[in-house]
């Protein structure tokens, strides 16, 4: 009985590749395709937004939702968050405000803060 086994089971399948041009191809439904090389995987992230000034708060908690939480989710990632503000006042800052907005600048670790006349 042994004699008149075959070697090898019989699949269905040619035992022997395909060539085309003497290179040999992948057989039909083997997942024995030529894998395809991967494309770079994306590794940093900017973005800019202008905020309503009368609305950051609403926007600024969307964008921590939508975006950042997205962001700060991923296993090892670092995400910084900066916020700038920039205001023009074209009859000048009063004293009073001079003094509130650089004293809460100071107190809140403001990295950099300053009034300037032009």
């Amino acid at each position: 009985m042994d004699a008149e086994r075959p070697e090898k089971p019989p699949t269905g399948l040619p035992s022997e590749r395909p060539t085309i041009g003497g290179e040999s191809v992948p057989l039909p439904g083997t997942g024995d395709a030529p894998a395809k090389p991967e494309a770079p995987k994306l590794k940093r992230f900017h973005g800019t937004v202008q905020l309503d000034a009368t609305r950051v708060g609403r926007d600024a908690g969307r964008i921590a939702e939508e975006v950042i939480a997205h962001l700060s989710g991923l296993i090892g990632a670092r995400v910084s968050v900066m916020l700038e503000i920039e205001a023009d006042i074209p009859e000048g800052a009063p004293d009073h405000v001079v003094r509130t907005v650089t004293e809460n600048s100071r107190t809140l670790k403001f990295k950099s803060q300053g009034f300037e006349k032009e």
